[in-house]
């Protein structure tokens, strides 16, 4: 193992073997790190590289005051900060997009579509079970169009607690839809 202050030393150099030695010896650990917050592997691995990347970007600057694993620990700790508020700010798409599907087909159901009524019943068995504060937002926001910032408005609530509850929501939903069909 190479002494970190040498290697810290050699990769403010532009040393491309110490860069390389430092990306091989703690890669494994950061993403194994990451994923233990985020539960994804992809994105431990996309949050890893980025800050990897970051580090080589910015080698001349690097200023390590602790030890040089808990720089790049504390480096992608923070890089994973910044992944959830940007992944806060866009709506995901694909939800969005499923859940304008579901509300739109709903009111056009036939009587003889028995597999898609089944699987409309299941999904408002979920949303029945749902804790009634959790319910209301759910409702307003999926079923009603609602904006976060409307519903927090309209309960006195703030935004925060209409986006936990609308995650703790859509969990309760996905760990028990397993029988939905769309």
């Amino acid at each position: 193992m190479m002494n970190e202050k040498i290697l810290v030393a050699n990769l403010k150099k532009g040393d491309v073997d110490a860069y390389e030695y430092l990306f091989n010896e703690y890669y494994d650990w950061l993403c194994n790190y990451i994923f233990k917050l985020s539960g994804n592997r992809s994105l431990s691995k996309d949050i890893v590289q980025e800050t990897m990347i970051k580090i080589w970007e910015k080698k001349h600057q690097i200023t390590i005051r602790e030890s040089l694993k808990a720089y790049l620990f504390k480096s992608c700790h923070n890089q994973f900060l910044l992944q959830l508020r940007k992944d806060k700010k866009k709506p995901d798409l694909l939800d969005r997009i499923r859940w304008e599907t579901i509300y739109d087909s709903y009111f056009e159901l036939k009587e003889d579509d028995d597999l898609i009524r089944a699987s409309y019943n299941k999904l408002e068995e979920l949303i029945d079970k749902l804790p009634p504060k959790c319910k209301e937002i759910f409702i307003m926001n999926k079923l009603e169009r609602r904006k976060y910032r409307e519903i927090a408005e309209d309960m006195g609530i703030s935004i925060k607690t209409v986006e936990n509850q609308m995650s703790k929501a859509l969990r309760i939903i996905r760990e028990n839809a397993s029988v939905l069909l769309f």
